[in-house]
Order: C-alpha cells, then sequence, then structure tokens
C-alpha cells in the first residue's frame, strides 16, 4: 500500500510541477558547497552537463533552444551561491531576478555532447548585475552559445554597488565592454518605442 501511495504523490509532483528543475538545482549547488571552493565576486564559476534525450529538439539530433537557457539558470544560481553574491542580497531583505538576456547560438550541441557553462561578473549599474555565460562543448572547446544578461536587485533601496562592497570590499566596477554597450542602447531604444506605443 504504501508502495502505491508514493508512487502516486511521485506522478502527481511531476504532472504539477517541474521536479527535474529543482532537483537538478539543489544537486548544482550541494554540489559546489560539498566540493567546489568559494569564488571571488570577479572569478569565473563553472558547471558541467551532457546533452541527454531530455534536452533535444524534435528531430533527436541537437539540444533544444530553450533547454541552452535553462542551463544557463543552473549556472546563474550557482555563481550567485559560490561568490556569495545572493546572500549579501538577501540579507539585506532584497532579491535579484533576470531581467534581460541576449543569446547568442553560435553552433548546435548534438546529442550527447558534453560541455561546461561559464559565468562571469562583467559590469554592475545602481539596479542591476550584468554577466557574461558561454556554454562550451567540451570535446572540441567551442563555444556554442554565449549570453549576456541583465540581473535586477529588487527589493533593497541601496545601489548595487554596496551589495559588491559586502562581497567584496573595495572592488572596482569594470570598464563597460562595447558589446555591453550596443545592447543596453538597444534596450532603452526599445523601452522608448514602447512608452510612445503606451
Amino acid at each position: 500500500m504504501f508502495c502505491y501511495c508514493t508512487v502516486a504523490i511521485v506522478a502527481i509532483l511531476y504532472m504539477l510541477f517541474d521536479v527535474n528543475y529543482f532537483l537538478r538545482i539543489a544537486f548544482t549547488l550541494s554540489w559546489g558547497r560539498l566540493f567546489q571552493k568559494k569564488k571571488k565576486l570577479f572569478e569565473e564559476t563553472t558547471i558541467h552537463g551532457i546533452c541527454t534525450t531530455q534536452d533535444v529538439d524534435l528531430f533527436f539530433r541537437n539540444m533544444n533552444i530553450a533547454r541552452y537557457v535553462r542551463e544557463l539558470d543552473f549556472a546563474r544560481f550557482h555563481y550567485y551561491d559560490r561568490s556569495g553574491v545572493y546572500g549579501a542580497i538577501h540579507a539585506k531583505g532584497g532579491s535579484a531576478v533576470q531581467s534581460a538576456a541576449s543569446v547568442r547560438y553560435r553552433r548546435a550541441l548534438p546529442i550527447f555532447t558534453p560541455y561546461k557553462v561559464t559565468t562571469k561578473l562583467i559590469y554592475w549599474d545602481d539596479k542591476n548585475f550584468y554577466l557574461e555565460q558561454q556554454l562550451i562543448s567540451l570535446p572540441d572547446n567551442f563555444i556554442r552559445t554565449i549570453v549576456l544578461s541583465k540581473q535586477s536587485v529588487t527589493g533593497l533601496k541601496i545601489p548595487v554597488s554596496e551589495i559588491i562592497a559586502k562581497v567584496e570590499e573595495g572592488a572596482k566596477r569594470p570598464e563597460l565592454s562595447k558589446d555591453l554597450r550596443l545592447w543596453l542602447e538597444s534596450m532603452e531604444e526599445s523601452s522608448q518605442k514602447l512608452k510612445k506605443q503606451n
């Protein structure tokens, strides 16, 4: 009887929630805490994966585009945890959400290909962190996907620079790279266009 109830509960959980997503987050964070050192603010973090049958597109050959973004999500949580950024935000009663991303798919990732996802902080302003992430296939060390993402800090009245100072005292903001600057300008242009429509 207990076995049937357990199976039923697991089946219901899988129908109502994306259980694998939560399991993967728990595994990624636990692995980092148990087997990896803390990282400094500007140090790159890395997680690993493999393109399985659950990740592929309609033709069962390459990773589905939606799965890339999902993997980047896990890598972002891993960076927040290993660098202490999220802990510093949470300690002040705030949170962080991804408010924008620019994803460039350079080459498809074939099924059963192992890969790594790297994440690093490249810039910040008063309200946002900006991360660069790369999904790299391990057999050929080719950057398959590169992403710029905007992480907006919510629920705080202090600037992001104060959070940075808590994580790493004396940290200096990097120079704004050309590609990030152009992306920020394109988002601003899009915002102005939408405001005119409304």
